[in-house]
Formats: C-alpha cells, structure tokens, sequence
C-alpha cells in the first residue's frame, strides 16, 4: 500500500482533492437539509405546482451533483496523469447527465400525478405518463453515448431499420399502442370518466394502459378493453359536457284520475325528494310529460336530476316510495293491466248462484 502511495506521489498530495469532495459532500447534505426545507416554505406559497415538483423531483441527487461538480477542479488537486484526468471530466459529464435524466423522469411523472389529482380522477393515465418518461430516459442515455463518443447516426438508422421489421411483427400491439395515444391526446374519453359503451357495457375509466383500457363495473367487476377497438367504437361519455344527468321514471294512473293535480302531486314529491336526498339536484325543477293512452292508464314521465349517472338510483328509490305513499293517501289509482271481454251476441245477465 506505502508502494502505491509513493508511486502516486504520496497519499498526502491526494489529501486536497479528496477533502474538496468531502466537502462538496457534506454541502449538498447541508444544501439538502437546510435551504431545501425553506426552498420548500416558499415554494408552498406559490399557486402553481411546477415548483413543488421541482423540488421533490431533485431532492435526493443534490449531494450527488456536487460531488459531480466537485471532481473537476478536484482533479486538478491531486497528483493523477494528465492523460487520465480526461477520463474523470467524462465520468462526472456522464454521471450529471443520467442524474439529470432521472430527475427530469421523475419531474414528468410527479407532473402526470398531479394533473391527475387535479382532475378528480382516481387512477394515473399510466400510457402518456410512462411514455414520456421512457422519452426523457431514451434522450439523456443518447447523450450519454455522444459524450462517451460513440457515435450515435448509425446507431439511430440501425434502429429504424429494425423497427420497421418489429413494427409487422408486432402491427397488432402497436395498433392499440397508438389507439391509446390517440385516446390520451384528443381525450374522448379519461381516466375518471363513467363510459358506456356499444352492447350496454358500462363503467368508469380507470386506466388506459399501452394495450388496453380498463373499465371498473359498479359490482367491481373490471373490463378489459383493447385500445384499438375502443377507439372505433361507438360509446357513450356521461361526463361530457358535464356530469349532471336525467334520471327518467315511468308511472301510469286510472283514467278517472284528475290530471292536474296528479302533476301538482308528483312535483311535490319530486322536489322534495331532490332537496333531500343524496344525490339529487335541489335547484332543478322536476317535470311531468304525459305521453299514452294505455290500456288501463295514462301513462307519463317523470325527470329528475341527478349530480352523476352513479347517484341517480337513490333518487329514484326515494321518489318511487314516496309517490306511492302519497298515491295512496290521496286516493289516486295506480291501475294494474286488465282486459274487458265482449262476447258478440252474448245477452248481459247476472250470473245465477248454482243450485245446491
């Protein structure tokens, strides 16, 4: 070991530069440590998110790029070849620029969370998400390769030669791959949304991956849907353009029944049932619209407004009881189906009580 040292002019002619680093160390933990946390302070007082990201995107590599920064002019402090100093400038190149890259990766998918937070929604939209932090990652390992000096044209040609043979062999995956991107840019539908689609399937949109895109049911069943055939499909978006709906119920009464106050009787229990139900909308005013003649009653509709398609069914629940109750109390008939036969030539008589 003695050997070694003399042979590099000494351990103690290797003090200066190792010092510096350690200290560069000790003052990216002190960096770290102190001014973060009021970099922090401040940063919470802003409106926008960008900072806060920032700054818990860089936390952790702080003492890292000091150290980094650090090596050239600790090199010069130590009694190491002049020919191998090059080699140091390049690895504290190489290391600045993958930290960078993690930390930009890691800023972009802090910024997709709290866009996704921002919306309401309750799953990340993992395929842009991911994809652009593959992108950040792909471009820092690039620059990586230029400073190592490899050169990277053939490379990128070599690469696009052989992605189009990966692009026949994989056109399936790829076709739902770019479905997805499609999806995510012009959003017809997101993550978040309550969807139906063609056949009556319905659900919330929890994810839309790079294959497919999942659909939680209300029973908590998930579908799986690819992303190719989504996009081509015919649904239905219950939160565009927003996410009040219109909960309909059917209701019949006798013909005998007074029409008027049959609508003044049924608005009054569907606004109330609207100011006091979870779910309702109180400030909509509900509607009757009689429609048919039935066979045994005039049937007509009843809207209600529901906050989300979700919560229309305790409205409904509600107002169905509550309209009987009152039915009946009022004394309004809600008739069952019945038929009256005339049989043609048929003298009417009552009928005879069988003889014992």
């Amino acid at each position: 070991m003695e050997r070694l040292f003399e042979i590099s002019g000494g351990y103690r002619d290797w003090l200066p530069g190792v010092g510096l680093l350690v200290a560069a160390a000790l003052l990216g933990v002190l960096w770290r440590s102190i001014f973060y946390r009021q970099a922090k302070k401040l940063a919470a007082r802003t409106e926008t998110k960008l900072d806060d990201i920032l700054l818990t995107s860089t936390r952790r590599w702080w003492p890292w790029w000091f150290v980094f920064v650090a090596l050239v002019p600790a090199v010069h402090l130590t009694p190491l070849a002049v020919s191998s100093r090059g080699l140091v400038y390049r690895f504290a190149m190489v290391a600045i620029v993958l930290t960078l890259s993690f930390a930009a990766s890691r800023f972009v998918g802090l910024w997709f969370d709290s866009r996704a937070e921002g919306e309401g929604a309750f799953a990340k939209p993992s395929l842009m998400r991911e994809m652009t932090r593959i992108a950040v990652l792909v471009a820092g390992a690039l620059l990586v390769l230029d400073n190592l000096g490899i050169e990277i044209t053939p490379l990128l040609t070599a690469l696009g030669v052989g992605s189009l043979a990966v692009a026949l062999a994989l056109q399936p995956t790829l076709s739902n791959l770019f479905a997805g991107l499609h999806m995510s840019v012009a959003r017809p539908i997101r993550v978040g949304d309550y969807i139906e689609l063609e056949g009556g399937t319905q659900g919330w949109v929890e994810d839309i991956g790079w294959r497919a895109t999942r659909l939680r049911q209300m029973p908590n069943n998930i579908v799986i849907v690819p992303n190719a055939k989504l996009a081509d499909m015919v649904l239905k978006n219950y939160e565009m353009p927003g996410t009040e709906q219109s909960a309909v119920v059917t209701m019949g009464v006798a013909y005998d029944s007074d029409l008027e106050r049959v609508e003044r009787i049924v608005i009054e229990v569907a606004r109330e049932v609207l100011q006091t139900v979870e779910g309702g909308v109180p400030e909509f005013e509900p509607l009757v619209r009689f429609h048919t003649f039935g066979d045994s009653s005039i049937n007509f509709n009843v809207i209600l407004r529901a906050r989300h398609v979700a919560d229309r069914f305790l409205p409904i629940h509600e107002f169905v009881k509550r309209v009987k109750a009152r039915f009946d109390a009022e004394g309004i008939e809600i008739p069952f189906p019945q038929r009256v036969v005339h049989l043609p030539g048929a003298q009417e008589k009552p009928l005879e009580e069988p003889k014992a």
